[in-house]
């Protein structure tokens, strides 16, 4: 990559639609200038795939820049961190050949515990066919307890035992009733979670760090910093498809805080990864949806590497052609400097391609993103454009693909009205096209 493309300072790469857009492989290719990544919110209920020379990797904690041996991977305070998947993923990238990264985990980030990832399963039972759609990962009992302000900071494990100890004590005997009389479960041990701890605090210790410090000391040396963000605007809790949304903001203005504290001032660039059709995991307002399961199932199939299924639970996904009007809005709330348009070489087999450019509701054509209980109403207007019919992978040059193919990016881009200066055709880090 030149020089001149990769000077970052603070960038953040962030997904500008239903998450899935293809962030991890953006992160891991900008990467290879930086000198700190940092995953700033979300946990371990969604995954970033990238392929690179060491092989294919699906991460749900680590950030996606850890392949390098010149960064640093920073969880940071914004993160759910469930300490045996991120410890899980360090062994399983070490196994393949990955030399160790060099990691630094909040002390201020806070810990999914055992019996969040339990609420969650027991809670979508309970709710039946009106559930949300979780990965039951814990991720909203998680954050629900961190604002209720009942969750457990990584630096609690370092203090005091004994007041840690009575601490979950006073808390189990709250969830204990819950469980006992909603759920009708097994009630939780003290004994039992409180030794979890104490292992988690044995595998934390060589890792725990201000990283406060740590990233505003980085701002101010004038180091490269790159800021991860998981899933994308529409999955965000106060902009996204609410309630069908995840229970953290996925959006670029949410870096400055879940990163460390960074001056937001700081933040130059806002790479918005944008997929060149839609897909999505969960339920939710889905305007552009596909319908037809034959048609779905053959674009599920031809999408990333192996195919549209989740890299956290393997589900397939929601999918539907490019929603321009979702599209220009996610990069708005994002504050895109700049896009990067992902798996397009996954639309080659189309004779023609349907592009949603406008919502009707109500009767009334409108351009606009509404709240969700418009959105609910809404039904796609669709364009169709010409398709390419042949394989783009390994073009390398902006003016060696197909013209309806830059026809069809230039489209895009035209609507959404943010530079498109990242082509992604193929699921490799060198399949890319810098405009």
């Amino acid at each position: 990559m030149p020089k001149e493309e990769s000077v970052i300072m603070v960038k953040a790469v962030v997904g500008a639609n239903w998450g899935d857009e293809g962030k991890g492989k953006i992160t891991d290719m900008l990467a290879k200038e930086a000198d700190i990544i940092v995953r700033f919110q979300g946990g371990a209920n969604a995954g970033h795939t990238i392929v690179n020379n060491y092989g294919k990797f699906a991460l749900h904690t680590l950030p996606s820049g850890c392949f390098y041996g010149h960064t640093t991977s920073i969880i940071g305070n914004g993160v759910a961190l469930n300490i045996p998947v991120l410890f899980k993923e360090i062994q399983d990238i070490v196994a393949k050949g990955v030399p160790m990264p060099k990691i630094l985990v909040s002390d201020r980030a806070q810990m999914v515990m055992p019996y969040h990832i339990l609420f969650d399963q027991y809670e979508e039972e309970r709710l039946g066919g009106k559930s949300f759609g979780s990965t039951k990962s814990g991720i909203a009992p998680f954050y629900s307890d961190k604002f209720a302000k009942i969750g457990f900071q990584v630096n609690e494990l370092y203090d005091d035992t004994d007041s840690l100890r009575k601490k979950l004590e006073r808390i189990l005997e709250v969830k204990n009733l819950t469980i006992k009389n909603l759920y009708h479960k097994e009630e939780l041990s003290v004994d039992e979670i409180f030794n979890k701890l104490m292992e988690y605090k044995e595998m934390l210790e060589p890792y725990v760090a201000s990283t406060f410090d740590i990233v505003n000391d980085a701002v101010k040396a004038g180091k490269n910093i790159l800021l991860e963000g998981q899933l994308g605007t529409l999955k965000d809790t106060d902009f996204g498809i609410y309630p069908m949304v995840t229970s953290s903001n996925t959006i670029a203005g949410y870096g400055a805080v879940g990163a460390g504290g960074i001056p937001p001032y700081e933040i130059k660039e806002i790479v918005t990864v944008v997929k060149a059709y839609s897909s999505s995991v969960g339920a939710g307002e889905f305007v552009s949806e596909i319908h037809d399961e034959e048609e779905a199932e053959e674009l599920r199939k031809r999408g990333g590497d192996k195919g549209e299924y989740g890299a956290t639970t393997g589900r397939p996904r929601r999918v539907g052609w490019l929603d321009l009007v979702a599209t220009r809005y996610g990069c708005k709330v994002q504050g895109a400097t700049q896009v990067a348009f992902t798996v397009i070489d996954a639309l080659g087999y189309l004779d023609e391609i349907p592009v949603v450019v406008a919502y009707e509701l109500d009767g009334e054509r409108i351009d606009y993103f509404p709240s969700t209980t418009k959105l609910k109403r809404c039904k796609p207007i669709i364009e169709v454009l010409p398709g390419w019919k042949c394989d783009i992978r390994g073009i390398k040059e902006y003016d060696k693909l197909p013209e309806n193919c830059r026809k069809y990016i230039e489209f895009a881009e035209k609507a959404v009205g943010v530079p498109f200066k990242m082509i992604s055709n193929g699921p490799k880090r060198e399949d890319i096209i810098l405009r």
